[in-house]
């Protein structure tokens, strides 16, 4: 009861909010019933303001979730990856950030977090370990790189000018969406781990015919999507074990 008390406390205030069309949230709310962990699989949201985005991260705090696993579609920086490799997120690179767009702008919600967070250590290095022994068991660890995210405003694909710059940076993988939900996790005091999905290459050649195309990142998600729901299906058993030990 404490719990639904405080989060009717946090809701409150933003029941006036317009509602994001359910594309951008129907998704966000997956938990798939698991206790202590929650899947966010991740759209962009070029529309609405990042505080709005991340609004479901902060619920399923509110509900008692410890450890946030984030999802999303990348694009492919990194000369070694192949369309249909899974990235395990090691960093990220915030450019929206760079202009001022966080999920944490405005006044600090002191029952949730410090007002500057530190974010050096925001995707969970036991769980990465994890993720890298569960593909080996299944046999799938020769598609299962590691790597820094780097998170764009959109809805436009990169400019080759923009792919390159990224990776001048140290990006391995570009898209849309993540970084604000694991700001706010982080924040908020979660644990947090993300996968990459690379649907495509990003194209670095002025000469190149080739286009980023919206119709095929669908058609290579869906081809590699088993493994992925496999592969995050496996680490959150051991996940809830192991808190069930502890």
């Amino acid at each position: 009861m404490q719990t639904v008390h405080k989060l009717l406390e946090f809701v409150g205030p933003h029941l006036s909010l317009t509602p994001a069309p359910p594309t951008v949230w129907a998704p966000m709310g997956t938990s798939h019933g698991w206790s202590q962990s929650a899947l966010l699989p991740l759209l962009s949201a070029a529309s609405f303001p990042p505080s709005q985005v991340t609004f479901p991260v902060r619920i399923f705090r509110l509900l008692g979730v410890e450890t946030l696993i984030v999802t999303n579609a990348a694009g492919g920086l990194n000369p070694e990856y192949k369309v249909g490799d899974i990235m395990v997120i090691r960093d990220h690179i915030n450019m929206p950030g760079f202009a001022g767009q966080n999920p944490l702008v405005g006044p600090n919600d002191d029952r949730f977090g410090v007002r500057f967070p530190a974010m050096s250590d925001a995707y969970n290095e036991d769980l990465r370990k994890l993720a890298h022994t569960v593909a080996s068991e299944m046999g799938c660890s020769g598609s299962v790189r590691e790597g820094v995210y780097c998170a764009l405003g959109g809805p436009n694909y990169e400019t080759i000018a923009e792919c390159r710059f990224l990776q001048r940076l140290g990006a391995d993988a570009v898209g849309m969406s993540t970084v604000p939900e694991v700001i706010v996790a982080r924040h908020s005091g979660m644990r947090v781990f993300g996968f990459s999905l690379i649907t495509n290459k990003a194209v670095l050649d002025y000469e190149s015919t080739e286009k980023a195309n919206h119709a095929e990142v669908l058609e290579a998600s869906r081809q590699s999507a088993r493994t992925l729901e496999k592969l995050v299906s496996l680490m959150v058993q051991r996940i809830e074990r192991n808190n069930n030990l502890a």
